[in-house]
């Protein structure tokens, strides 16, 4: 079975590669992290084990590589995680700090989910399978990011879809919801994953948004705080008169 550890004095995941990434920020003063949020990515799009989200990541995309980076090459982005086809870690921002993954979203009332959720990017499309590897890692990132911050429970753990509906739809069909919670549950013993969830209260977001906590968010207007996604290129296409508000923002 996988197993990571969460150094919560370091903000890291021990055994993942870190890649620091420059385009993170200090959370709010309220400072608490009490959100999971599952995205996909791939550069180009469709296409796997390329190397290219990471430089995205770190701000080291050419445009001149392929014609879909002239889009994205200049913004600024991140996630704390990502889980490459392979089932590799790489972690990009100390989880104590604030990604720029979900841009323009709401969960259960609140806006902003980037001041309190934890972003996680699994390398793939909306309907691509994941790999079994990545499913693996994926449930053993989750349950060290739950024993360090409790406040993280089953019910908080959500898509880029459900927090900002309409304009994101990632991670998309492909994404088995019911295996990822059921595999939560029968991997750990720890309270804090299994805490009020069993495999017959197991249920995927998109069954119920309203069940688990979830609302749609006030606003579906483009944000580039986020994009390269399977899902975005309908954002892109406005880079050019948003990123300069976009990076007033952060």
């Amino acid at each position: 079975m996988m197993t990571f550890l969460l150094d919560d004095n370091a903000g890291r995941i021990d055994s993942a590669q870190w890649v620091p990434s420059p385009n993170f920020g200090p959370r709010p003063e309220t400072g608490d992290i009490s959100l999971l949020v599952i995205h996909n990515i791939s550069l180009p799009p469709g296409q796997f084990g390329t190397g290219c989200v990471p430089r995205f990541f770190c701000n080291e995309l050419s445009a001149d590589e392929h014609p879909y980076f002239e889009q994205i090459a200049d913004l600024q982005v991140s996630s704390h995680l990502l889980i490459e086809r392979t089932g590799a870690v790489i972690q990009f921002v100390d989880f104590r700090d604030r990604a720029w993954h979900a841009g323009h979203s709401s969960f259960d009332g609140r806006d902003n989910c980037n001041d309190y959720s934890i972003g996680i990017e699994l390398e793939g499309t909306d309907t691509e399978p994941y790999t079994d590897a990545q499913y693996d890692a994926l449930t053993a990132v989750t349950r060290a990011i739950m024993a360090a911050y409790p406040d993280i429970t089953p019910a908080r753990i959500t898509g880029h879809e459900h927090i900002a509906p309409g304009r994101k739809t990632d991670p998309g069909p492909a994404f088995d919801w019911p295996r990822y919670r059921q595999a939560l549950v029968a991997s750990s013993d720890d309270y804090a994953v299994t805490q009020g969830m069993t495999a017959d209260n197991v249920v995927a977001p998109d069954s119920g948004l309203k069940e688990l906590g979830m609302e749609k968010s006030d606003s579906e207007e483009s944000d580039l705080e986020e994009t390269g996604r399977d899902n975005s290129v309908a954002d892109n296409a406005s880079a050019d008169n948003t990123v300069a508000d976009k990076r007033k923002s952060q």
